[in-house]
């Protein structure tokens, strides 16, 4: 931030992420609920650094008159994403078990009992977006990129999806003995509704399919 305003760039635009927002809350979680509480304990040091951004943000505002700003989006998905199975996200890794299963003839293996419920933005969505912010959002608050609440979906929807997606016939198994993790992470995109009420979010299967598509395409030398 500090390069930014000494060779004074015009906008600059961090990522936070739903982390930061505190472990004891209400939903739907929205902008001005931040700084409201403590985070998971999981997260600590990564959520209130990030916190910090946007504190750091407004400071800039005030004291330099610099435009930085924040987005925080929802959980991403899409081609070129990591795939590791123990190091990645939910979606690619995901897609990497039903790619296994499906190449070795054995179960497609899911942790957990699949209720929990999330919000997902395809990539390229999230890039439009975050392109828009840059070019036209001209506030220094922060902004949740996400589908509408509506738009939640079950980790076992997600999983369903996946299965189709890869024409995978086997048996899907949820792992019941293995923990479902946090129950929600609800998050109003009310916020950007009333600036973009234009915006069509991809529909989660035409996005899962364009994910699936790719790292079968590119299973060799995807980061997995």
């Amino acid at each position: 931030m500090e390069c930014c305003r000494i060779y004074k760039v015009q906008k600059l635009v961090s990522c936070l992420s739903t982390c930061i927002f505190p472990d004891k809350t209400t939903y739907p979680i929205d902008e001005t609920m931040i700084h409201d509480g403590a985070p998971h304990l999981s997260n600590e040091g990564y959520a209130y650094a990030k916190r910090m951004i946007d504190v750091m943000n407004r400071c800039y505002k005030d004291e330099y008159g610099c435009n930085f700003t924040s987005v925080i989006p929802t959980n991403i998905y899409g081609p070129h994403d990591n795939y590791s199975i123990q190091g990645g996200h939910v979606v690619p890794g995901l897609i990497h078990k039903c790619y296994l299963a499906k190449k070795n003839g054995t179960p497609f293996e899911v942790w957990g009992t699949g209720s929990p419920l999330r919000q997902f933005i395809y990539s390229g969505d999230l890039a439009a977006l975050t392109v828009w912010v840059l070019r036209s959002y001209d506030s220094t608050d922060p902004i949740i990129l996400s589908v509408p609440e509506e738009k939640e979906v079950t980790i076992k929807d997600v999983a369903l999806m996946i299965r189709d997606a890869m024409e995978f016939k086997g048996e899907v198994k949820f792992l019941t003995d293995k923990a479902d993790g946090q129950y929600k992470k609800t998050a109003s995109n009310e916020k950007l509704a009333g600036l973009r009420p234009d915006f069509q979010f991809t529909p989660m299967a035409e996005g899962l399919k364009k994910a699936c598509d790719w790292f079968c395409a590119n299973y060799e030398t995807c980061r997995k």
